[in-house]
């Protein structure tokens, strides 16, 4: 199949999965957004930052381990092995109740070294508080995270898009009611502040959890895949080989996030205005990351689904398909943050100095938006293929090597303070889309050669 072929299907399976990436996201926006409309805005931000940004970079390395589902479901379903596929579900419930638990710990832990962070006392106290509520919804978040992999890998997506949709309904009104308190008759509601936002993400995401298992419920008693008779004994060779593919993946998603809880850290130092018009730039920066991320993991299902089959010629094609589609996204989004960063900024607090802080790193995160859909593209693809250790390197040279360097000279010793930092990052973005891109160009070249055999 050509690349002009795979694009529908790429699309199809993407585009209720770019609704649920979105989803997710909006979450942590309407967080950010909801404080940024308490008193003294930049202080309740910067303290939602600081607790989001250390959780999220905990939790997706933690998770990213899941990640290798997705190659074991999708080619056990090319295959049309669907015993073999539940059998893989099976396990990866169980690896996830052990990473769950591993998270709650360290995030239970966390406020005792925060507290020596060369940060704004208040801010810590809010960041600690909003990591405190967050916590509660670790368990059922890594249970939607199994799930979630199953559903794509056998394209059910859209019962994935509807939960992450129905969820942010759910954390909006949560918000409203924690955040600034309400009271009707005897019934009184305590304002929270960012204590509240924590608990109404915690609150969205066990009803996320419930949802995928409903779904999931449905979806097997309307193709029977064979989940209620499954062999349900532990298999250790299973979870070892889940761990030792997904290792890699995980850590390439930790590296990339701990850059930026390194920078949001760095940046902290600076003071609560400029980490308020980080965590903006960073929100929009991630919002837009969800549309290629979501392509992604169907480029991930779309190659490991061709090469269950034999097909390589097929996973080749899928793949470039879905690297089109996430350069040619994030071109657009970068236009977009181009032409109208004070109106973007904007939107998420009426304070002009965060306004003012928030729009020179917005102006940055355009530079990078292309190079960042094509490498979590192409990560995505090579996923597929069973190759998760490509992106980790990458990822280290990168970021670590090049981005952050670049970004410390420029940011603290050629005094360009946050923006200097975020210039770092943009280097790392360069380097990274254009080595993995590579990577998968070569590894076509593998896949078509073993075509050529077949």
């Amino acid at each position: 199949m050509t690349v002009r072929q795979q694009i529908r299907p790429v699309l199809t399976l993407a585009l209720p999965l770019i609704a649920a990436e979105l989803g997710w996201m909006s979450m942590g926006i309407v967080d950010t957004v909801m404080v940024g409309h308490m008193q003294n805005p930049a202080l309740s931000i910067s303290a939602a930052a600081l607790g989001q940004v250390l959780y999220n970079t905990l939790a997706f390395g933690i998770a990213g381990v899941l990640l290798s589902l997705d190659t074991y479901l999708s080619q056990s379903h090319g295959a049309g092995r669907y015993d073999e596929a539940n059998r893989w579900l099976y396990h990866g419930l169980i690896l996830a109740a052990v990473l769950a638990a591993v998270l709650y710990s360290i995030i239970a832990a966390a406020p005792l070294f925060m507290t020596r962070l060369p940060i704004d006392a208040r801010v810590l106290t809010g960041a600690k508080a909003f990591l405190r509520s967050l916590n509660w919804g670790t368990p059922t978040l890594f249970l939607y995270f199994t799930l979630r992999r199953y559903l794509q890998a056998f394209n059910h997506v859209r019962p994935i898009a509807a939960a992450l949709i129905t969820a942010n309904l759910c954390n909006v009104v949560g918000n409203w009611l924690l955040i600034y308190g309400h009271s009707w008759g005897p019934i009184h509601i305590p304002a929270l502040g960012v204590t509240g936002a924590g608990l109404a993400t915690s609150i969205s995401r066990v009803y996320l959890a419930l949802f995928l298992v409903v779904a999931i419920w449905r979806v097997e008693h309307s193709h029977n895949y064979g989940l209620r008779s499954m062999l349900r004994h532990i298999e250790s060779s299973r979870l070892s080989r889940l761990a030792f593919l997904g290792a890699p993946a995980g850590a390439q998603i930790f590296v990339e996030i701990s850059i930026f809880g390194l920078v949001t850290y760095l940046i902290g130092t600076m003071g609560p205005l400029p980490l308020a018009g980080h965590e903006i730039a960073l929100n929009c920066a991630s919002f837009t990351f969800m549309v290629p991320f979501a392509i992604s993991a169907a480029a991930a299902v779309r190659v490991g689904q061709a090469i269950g089959r034999q097909t390589p010629d097929e996973a080749a094609a899928a793949g470039w398909a879905a690297i089109l589609l996430g350069a040619s996204c994030m071109a657009t989004f970068s236009a977009v943050l181009f032409l109208v960063p004070h109106t973007i900024a904007r939107a998420f607090t009426p304070d002009q100095s965060v306004i003012a802080a928030a729009v020179p790193l917005l102006l940055v995160a355009a530079a990078f938006q292309f190079f960042d859909g094509l490498q979590i593209t192409a990560t995505g693809a090579l996923r597929g293929a069973g190759n998760t250790h490509a992106g980790l390197i990458v990822q280290i040279i990168g970021y670590w090597l090049i981005g952050l360097p670049v970004g410390y000279i420029l940011g603290f010793r050629s005094h360009h303070g946050a923006v200097g930092l975020w210039l770092g990052l943009c280097a790392g973005l360069i380097v990274a889309g254009t080595a993995l891109t590579t990577i998968w160009s070569r590894t076509t070249k593998s896949l078509a050669s073993k075509s050529l055999v077949a």
